[in-house]
């Protein structure tokens, strides 16, 4: 039997798309942005609800309905990531929604996912109170996506968790399973993109723009700026910048975010953009996914 998901703050669906590759069911998902929602309906079969999360008690209601084994998702992670602000703001009581939910619910497992940052926040500390005031064991772990199947360095903390476990309960299983070396551009699509250098706008030019696919990808960010005129060029630029180095295009951003060939993105190219960078790379969540299969498993042979 299929374990049973509903996916909270879904977004275009690459937490979906790698627990359901891994084999889960994933029976409902919930998105509030109408672009994501609609997104992700083009490529899942089941329902997708435009619930404001922050409203529990309607989420709940429609939640319970679907009899849930596991409940995923990823709160929006605005307020922990963008760069230079530390300040919580309204965005982040999200996870505390999250938490509300998982536990009146109370689903044999959840995984949360967010930004390596939001581990040390108020936000995380309250949800973290109420998983376990509610009897769940949990595993904490920040995973860097270049050793979980995905060319992208990419930190995401994810706590998963289990009723009536001990914390710390999947920590083995997920060690074992981390690659020794990070994956790179070339590791993963040889030399499928035609071009061995590229542009990635940085935030700041004290930071290299130009990669090498003979490393990790940086992380995929929410835009996708062009070369610039005024770019100075960078001592630890992986080639010179010349007529041959560009920016990555929209598909190949969302290759990188290991997002199928297939997928189909809809809205427009600022949206797609803005989606593509939100989402949990498929891989790192087929990981995660396959991870937690293991720790099912177990427990069923332990009954």
């Amino acid at each position: 039997m299929k374990m049973r998901i509903v996916d909270l703050f879904a977004g275009c669906g690459g937490l979906s798309l790698g627990f359901q590759k891994t084999g889960f069911d994933i029976v409902a998902a919930f998105e509030f942005w109408e672009v994501a929602a609609n997104c992700y309906e083009q490529n899942f079969k089941h329902p997708v609800f435009r619930t404001d999360l922050s409203n529990t008690e309607e989420a709940i209601e429609i939640i319970r309905e679907y009899s849930p084994d596991v409940i995923i998702g990823g709160p929006p992670c605005q307020d922990f990531s963008f760069a230079g602000k530390r300040v919580e703001a309204g965005r982040a009581s999200l996870t505390g929604s999250y938490a509300e939910i998982v536990t009146s619910i109370r689903p044999q497992y959840f995984v949360m996912e967010n930004v390596d940052r939001a581990r040390n926040s108020k936000a995380y500390a309250f949800a973290r109170d109420k998983f376990k005031d509610a009897g769940y064991g949990l595993t904490e772990v920040v995973l860097d996506a270049s050793k979980c199947g995905t060319p992208q360095k990419r930190k995401r903390f994810f706590c998963i968790g289990a009723l009536g476990k001990d914390d710390g309960f999947a920590d083995n299983i997920i060690a074992n399973r981390i690659a020794a070396e990070p994956m790179t551009m070339r590791d993963y699509f040889g030399d499928e993109l035609g071009f061995e250098c590229y542009y990635r706008h940085p935030r700041n030019y004290s930071r290299r723009a130009v990669f090498s696919i003979d490393e990790p990808a940086p992380t995929m960010r929410g835009v996708n700026r062009p070369v610039p005129k005024g770019y100075p060029g960078h001592p630890n630029d992986a080639c010179p910048l010349n007529g041959n180095v560009r920016a990555l295009t929209t598909e190949e951003r969302a290759w990188i975010q290991t997002f199928p060939k297939g997928f189909v993105w809809q809205g427009s190219k600022t949206d797609v953009e803005q989606m593509i960078g939100n989402a949990v790379p498929v891989n790192l969540a087929a990981f995660v996914a396959t991870c937690l299969l293991e720790v099912i498993k177990e427990d069923c042979n332990n009954v």
